[in-house]
């Protein structure tokens, strides 16, 4: 029976239709511009049932009796069918969609917008959306593949793509269309559709051809054309079983081939040649409906009858396929959903003829190289793997056990290589937009405007001051721009007659010729540009970089390893992305070089590997305003240089956070370090914004990845190293002799040492002390003092210990550093480093190691930590020699540990006896006083203002313990009692400080303090020493005095100190008044005996720490214990 043409019936008003089968054909969906979807049970029907979805539909699908629509209020809506009830939702883009699809079981949704973006919408659970990204122009139509591992768009960017569902990639990418800038100006709708089944080929409208393309290879089978043929295709669609392929034109011509012999079965030409946009197969029988342009509805009957010699075999295999697919193949009938089961032709994207992807249960189609060998056996065969498709998973690595044909080729099914991303200008829109950015950055903004009635560029600057706005004719069509406080730089590519040239307006100039222009060599175009200080750069499809300055004059030349990506520049600093290399599985493998072209010229990063998020492409790349390189990749990562850590590379903020919504996106236009600011724009449902309405720039704070910075030490942390890393451009500008305000640096100090405190204080308080001293490592020396306050308040004595000797270790460090400047030249400086930098004292035995071993221990003795005779190099108990003074004690206690007898070995330092008084402790917080640096800390703040650095004597122990306590701390009257070995360490120890004792002796009994009972005997014993020994000097009578004292019993001992607390309890309250003053006299106990000790040329010079702070703390040890 012939084919049989029905008249056409109105349906919709003038404008874009759409039509599609319900699941069993039993009626025929339209949708029109006038917002309507109706729905006839044949084409006779004279009332169809209605149903408003909007003021316009673009597109209707249908599966599993739910109706999907695109409307102009750009969402895609559900409605129960054939109810017509709204039932949500599913999303949403910031223009309309253009096409929604159903895939094979009707479980997901594909929809493709004029916004260039395409999503993948689960039915039953809109949440999960896959958003797929990578057309420049608005989606014009959509295929899945029948075995949903594929998706096929096609676009007004010219290009039709193949994307792979599971990970969003897109794997192949043919340039087939003519460009253009929105849907209504397309020449074709370009409705593509896989083959049903299989997947095997897929079928893509190309002018008045259908190109059909190969699955996996992706390479073009074969064209499918007709002489009826006189307009081009606007829309495909398959039959249900795969056989027959169904195309529509512009003018109204509706042809049907059969694929498998490439021969034209049907010609039929619409009455009114209105161009068709809708065609959709029957699910079972062959009719096919289609749709115009102005709302009408017609039906073809009977095709291929009389022409298809299998008849049979054919409904067979219809009705395979209508088992296996449940009659979801209406969905591809209506055109909108291209073939479920159609099969999809390959695409020749990277040239890999011989590379077939698979994966999953695609490995299971067949590859025949024959171009006609679709036979119906095979198209069986491939239906019933399909039914069976889970069981034979195992069989023979994947692939079906069918007999193999002569030409099957074996499947690649390793990691595809990723599209090359094209080279771009940091802060430009798509060339193909007919108005666009063509650079938007901290100096101004470039427009490009190129419609029927102008092709001009206007440039706007930021400030006035640097130039006035400009209008520039553009005759030879520039489609890159950069711009900078002293020039314009603008590029064309190259055509048939003219070659590629760099034209700059150097306006900065003070002569009359403000313009160049410069001709690329033959066949070399240019690629990208940018512009730096003095100079400007171009980077061309040679692989070669030219460098010329703001005047003309060309400089160096120098190769790239890859085709570039972008480039960027800034003061002397030029930057430059390129391919390294092809990236696999979506991930682009790109390198950077940084170099600097001022009158050292180096290069500083040597083509490394540029990071980027997994999957994603570089959107900017730039500088800082204070010249730091930065990059932004597609995932909205920002990533700055840190310099700080050798040239690698720091996420610094995700402008993701920053969005609401999935398809918004900022875009940057500059970064600036001091203020912290992310300058970008908002883009809605957008990667780039338009240039009308004027877009408003917003502002996004910085934050680092740091884990837990919701608690308060993960926030404090982040703070900290943000602070560092955001000031390391303040080093390198000094190095490369920029002036810099001290200010900002000494703020950023303050600011980074005052969170340090924060944390040291936290901390202190969670108990974590090992914690606390690596945070003190962090800390200037000043600050390093302040913590051992804080430690010493709040009880930490072994903390306060360990930090009092960092604290010695870090003015050692900074005396030598301040003396290797000085004294670079001198020889014996460095011969002799381990002892002292000063020429006299070259070759001086390294005497105050010993010294400083027994003053260290003898500060362990203050502490209270009593050791036995026969174990005096043990030191189990750290001291903490930064308490406070015992002269400014508010209480001077009683020696809580009470030594019976020698023999009794170690006792408990922290016993408390019962006649202890509490302690007094100070109750307001000790951070108070950071901020206001109060007197306590006065060496911290002369050491900030004056940069002086007072002699201290570098400890060259290997791990140095703390020299706090020297000869004058050691005659103050202590609390404690000694113990034997204590008195043994002070004879020693007075022996080598003779020098030290006499002065402290003397400036102490200035300062009225408190004796210790060793003192109260020394005094009355002296003349009966002298007498026994006439000519001892002070040291010596004072080392006889302790070897004497030890020879005492524990109890005449204790008699003794008891004595000398008698004396100093009354001095009590007086003592509590002077406390400040005591304390400060005794720093000038301590520098003179300093002073004293230098002139003996026996110490290192070397800061040393807060003396006042220092012996103000040491009481501490005391007090507590």
């Amino acid at each position: 029976m012939p084919s049989a043409q029905k008249p056409m019936r109105y349906g919709h008003t003038e404008g874009h239709t759409d039509v599609c089968f319900d699941d069993t054909g039993s009626c025929i969906v339209t949708c029109g511009s006038d917002g309507d979807v109706r729905i006839w049970e044949n084409l006779d029907d004279d009332d169809p049932k209605s149903i408003n979805v909007g003021e316009k539909a673009y597109s209707c699908a249908l599966k599993n009796g739910r109706l999907i629509t695109a409307i102009s209020n750009n969402t895609v809506q559900v409605h129960t069918f054939p109810e017509g009830a709204p039932d949500g939702i599913l999303t949403r883009f910031t223009t309309n969609a253009n096409h929604v699809i159903f895939n094979g079981d009707g479980t997901k949704i594909a929809a493709g917008s004029s916004d260039f973006m395409i999503k993948v919408v689960e039915v039953s659970d809109s949440s999960k959306q896959k958003t797929f990204r990578g057309h420049d122009a608005p989606v014009l139509s959509l295929s899945f593949d029948p075995q949903d591992v594929y998706l096929a768009s096609s676009s007004c960017d010219g290009s039709v793509r193949v994307w792979k569902i599971a990970d969003q990639t897109c794997t192949t990418n043919w340039p087939l269309l003519q460009k253009c800038n929105d849907v209504i100006n397309a020449k074709s709708i370009c409705r593509l559709g896989w083959q049903p089944g299989s997947g095997k080929l897929l079928a893509i409208p190309v002018d008045r051809v259908v190109k059909l393309y190969r699955r996996e290879t992706w390479d073009s089978q074969f064209d499918l054309s007709d002489a009826f043929i006189t307009q081009p295709l606007n829309v495909v669609a398959w039959s249900p079983s795969g056989k027959y392929l169904a195309a529509g034109s512009v003018n109204g011509s509706i042809v049907v081939w059969n694929v498998e012999t490439q021969e034209c079965i049907e010609r039929m030409k619409h009455e009114k040649n209105y161009s068709v946009c809708g065609l959709a197969w029957h699910p079972k029988y062959n009719q096919i409906a289609y749709t115009d342009t102005e709302g009408n509805l017609g039906l073809l009957e009977h095709i291929g009858d009389g022409k298809k010699p299998h008849d049979k075999a054919a409904s067979a295999v219809t009705k395979d396929y209508n088992d296996l697919f449940d009659g979801e193949d209406d969905d591809y009938l209506n055109g909108d959903i291209e073939p479920q089961s159609s099969p999809k032709p390959g695409a020749d994207e990277d040239d890999d003829d011989d590379i077939m992807p698979t994966s999953g249960h695609l490995r299971r189609t067949v590859v025949d190289d024959d171009d006609n060998s679709l036979d119906i056996g095979m198209i069986k065969a491939n239906s019933n793997l399909l039914e069976n498709k889970d069981d034979n998973d195992d069989q023979t690595g994947g692939f079906p056990a069918l007999p193999p044909t002569s030409t099957q080729q074996p499947f690649y099914d390793g990691p595809m290589p990723t599209p090359k991303q094209k080279p771009f200008q940091s802060g430009s829109t798509p060339a193909h937009l007919m108005h666009r950015f063509m650079v938007w950055n901290s100096v101004g903004i470039i427009r490009c405007y190129n419609d029927e009635q102008d092709n001009a560029i206007d440039v706007e600057f930021h400030d006035t001051s640097i130039h006035h706005a400009t209008h520039l004719p553009n005759s030879l069509n520039h489609t890159m721009a950069d711009l900078s406080a002293e020039a314009i730089l603008l590029a064309c590519e190259s055509t048939e007659d003219l070659a590629s040239k760099l034209h700059c307006i150097h306006f900065g100039s003070w002569d009359a010729n403000k313009e160049w222009t410069v001709d690329m060599p033959k066949d070399e175009d240019i690629e990208a540009i940018c512009l730096g200080q003095g100079w400007a750069a171009c980077a061309t499809s040679a692989l070669l970089v030219r460098v010329f300055t703001v005047g003309g004059v060309q400089k160096e030349i120098f190769s790239l390893p890859g085709p570039v990506v972008s480039m960027a520049g800034h003061g002397e600093q030029l930057m430059v992305i390129y391919h390294r290399g092809t990236g696999f599985d979506g991930d682009q493998c790109l390198g950077v070089q940084l170099m600097e072209l001022g009158k050292k010229k180096k290069q500083i990063l040597h083509g490394d590997p540029l990071s980027l998020t997994r999957r994603s492409y570089l959107v900017w790349v730039g500088f800082s305003a204070e010249g730091t390189p930065c990059y932004v990749d597609s995932e909205g990562i920002v990533r700055m240089l840190n310099r700080g850590l050798g040239n690698t590379w720091i996420p610094v903020c995700n402008m993701r956070e920053h969005c609401k919504g999935k398809s918004d996106h900022y875009w940057v236009v500059g970064i600036h370090e001091n203020p912290q600011q992310l300058r970008c724009i908002p883009c809605k449902g957008a990667r780039f914004p338009p240039t009308l309405p004027r877009p408003a720039v917003a502002i996004l704070s910085f934050k680092l990845p740091y884990c837990q910075v919701t608690t308060e030490k993960g926030q404090m942390e982040e703070q900290y190293w943000r602070s560092l890393v955001f000031h390391n451009h303040v080093d390198y500008l000094s190095k490369n002799g920029y002036e810099l305000d001290e200010n900002a640096k000494s703020q950023a100090l303050k600011e980074q040492q005052e969170l340090l405190m924060k944390l040291f204080a936290l901390s202190c308080k969670l108990e974590r002390e090992f914690r606390c001293m690596e945070l003190a490592d962090l800390m200037t020396q000043n600050v390093v003092n302040l913590a051992i306050k804080y430690a010493s308040r709040s009880r930490r004595l072994n903390l306060a210990q360990r930090l009092s000797e960092m604290a010695i270790d870090k003015a050692s460090e900074l005396a030598a550093a301040e003396e290797e400047e000085e004294e670079e030249e001198d020889f014996q400086k460095h011969l002799n480093a381990g002892y002292s930098n000063s020429p006299t004292e070259w070759g001086q035995p390294p005497v105050r190691n010993v010294q400083q071993e027994q003053e260290m221990e003898d500060a362990e003795e203050s502490d209270g930590s009593e050791e036995e005779e026969e174990t005096p190099e043990v030191h189990k108990q750290k001291p903490n020699p930064f308490s406070k003074n015992v002269t400014s004690a508010e209480v001077p206690l009683p020696k809580s540990i009470v030594i019976t007898s020698g023999s009794q070995g170690r006792v408990n330092p922290f016993k408390v006896s019962p006649n202890k008084k509490e302690p007094v402790v100070p109750s307001a917080n000790v951070l108070d006083s950071m901020t206001k640096q109060s007197k306590k800390t006065s060496w911290a703040s002369s050491q900030a203002a004056n940069k002086q650095n007072p002699p201290v004597i570098k400890p060259l122990i290997p791990k140095p313990k703390s020299k706090q306590t020297l000869a004058a701390s050691f005659f103050q009257p202590r609390t404690s009692t000694s113990s034997a070995k204590s008195v043994e360490e002070r004879e020693e120890k007075a022996g080598n400080e003779s020098q030290e004792v006499k002065v402290t002796a003397q400036k102490n009994t200035e300062n009225r303090r408190p004796k210790t009972g060793f003192q109260m005997w020394l005094e009355e014993n002296r003349a009966k020493i002298l007498a026994d020994n006439p000519d001892l000097d002070e040291a010596e009578v004072i080392k006889e005095g302790m070897s004497r004292f030890r020879v005492l019993s524990s109890e005449e001992r204790m008699a003794w100190t008891e004595k000398a607390k008698g004396g100093t309890g009354n001095d009590l309250a007086e003592d509590k008044k002077r406390k400040r003053p005591a304390a400060d006299d005794e720093d000038e106990v301590k520098n003179k005996q300093e002073q004293k000790s230098e002139d003996s040329n026996l110490p290192k010079k070397s800061k040393p720490l807060d003396q006042s702070t220092n012996v103000r703390l040491s009481a501490f040890a005391f007090k507590q214990s």
